[in-house]
């Protein structure tokens, strides 16, 4: 038997017995007289993922319920944890109402234990997309940013950090195409960072996906840079289909060498690069930042003569008339307007000039 079949069986096995939600998958008992569980999703360090059926709700719609464990013995720690875990559930319920965020429909403790009761998405992560048909094109990276970026600026403005992006978070869903991002880190990180009656953390595990998660996050300070950098391992995935720790670092700066891997054009290496740097400080600050910049491609060329990076020469009069097609910048249009207007003016009054009429004695005028 296939090796990697045989560990996901005792995994499944180990989640079964070990938990009571394992337990009740397929035994036909309800878990709090709602929930049918069905299988096992995943499994993770702060808890377990599983796939169930609402019976309660006509048509008995499937859903996802992630039982997270916080690791706390003491009466006030778990009290904390409580706490915590309400108000991160109520700021998943409010991302929730995005539809490209799955949605919150419930949220309880039992046995000192927490659960989230999310909408289940239909699909495939961009993992299975990429080992089932292959690397995506630049063109189609940048199609899936166009998508992505917008949803992480709604999460950054809501002051939430994700803290684990990468392709295995990010589904497209079967049914109507969207890309859902779901897994926040946000809520394990709260509820995991508590401290017991004596004042010490209870946990400093770390909270991402090592090669995903920047310097910063690993030394749990994330920022919301840090999710543009796991944004950016994601793209180099996408492009080339290698996980991040098959890359080759830079020894004195730390960076990600790609660019032997991966091929795109000049400007797209550009904005990925600085996605990518290991410094906080010389990364993009936030999304709005990483769309400017991929907005600005288009007109890179016709910026060029604006910017101090060895300007080319504006096109000519002349050269436009050969090439009436060529596509001229507004403001070299009103510069060249300008010129022309300028010089009429001065052809006029030249002219003026020349055929100012004499005043004679007898009344009469001549011209010069």
């Amino acid at each position: 038997m296939n090796r990697s079949v045989t560990d996901l069986s005792n995994f499944r096995a180990d989640v079964r017995g070990q938990t009571h939600l394992g337990q009740l998958c397929g035994s036909g008992q309800r878990f709090r007289d709602r929930y049918e569980i069905l299988k096992v999703l995943g499994r993770g360090g702060f808890g377990i993922t599983f796939l169930a059926r609402d019976v309660s709700l006509p048509g008995q719609p499937l859903c996802v319920i992630k039982q997270l464990c916080p690791k706390v013995n003491d009466a006030a720690a778990l009290q904390q944890a409580r706490k915590r875990f309400e108000q991160e559930a109520a700021t998943l319920s409010k991302l929730g109402s995005h539809a490209q965020i799955p949605q919150l429909l419930n949220y309880f403790e039992s046995a000192g234990e927490f659960y989230l009761v999310q909408e289940y998405v239909r699909g495939h992560t961009l993992t299975k997309v990429i080992k089932r048909y292959g690397p995506f094109s630049e063109t189609g990276v940048k199609q899936f940013l166009k998508e992505f970026l917008p949803l992480l600026q709604y999460v950054h403005r809501h002051r939430v950090i994700h803290r684990d992006i990468k392709p295995p978070n990010l589904i497209r869903c079967r049914d109507d195409g969207r890309l859902v991002l779901i897994d926040f880190g946000a809520v394990k990180e709260q509820i995991t960072q508590v401290s017991d009656s004596s004042g010490k953390a209870t946990s400093t595990q770390f909270v991402g996906t090592v090669g995903f998660a920047p310097p910063e996050q690993l030394a749990s300070r994330p920022m919301y840079a840090s999710d543009i950098y796991a944004l950016g391992i994601t793209c180099l995935y996408l492009l080339s289909g290698k996980p991040p720790l098959e890359f080759d670092y830079e020894f004195l700066t730390g960076d990600v060498r790609w660019g032997e891997y991966v091929s795109v054009s000049e400007h797209f290496g550009t904005v990925l690069s600085k996605m990518l740097k290991v410094s906080p400080q010389e990364r993009y600050q936030s999304v709005d930042e990483v769309l400017r910049a991929l907005e600005l491609e288009p007109y890179f060329d016709n910026l060029v003569h604006c910017m101090n990076i060895k300007p080319k020469p504006f096109p000519s009069a002349a050269s436009d008339e050969k090439d009436a097609d060529a596509y001229v910048p507004p403001m070299v249009r009103s510069a060249m307007a300008i010129r022309d207007w300028q010089a009429k003016l001065k052809a006029r009054r030249m002219r003026d000039r020349v055929y100012q009429p004499r005043i004679t004695h007898s009344g009469s005028s001549f011209f010069r």
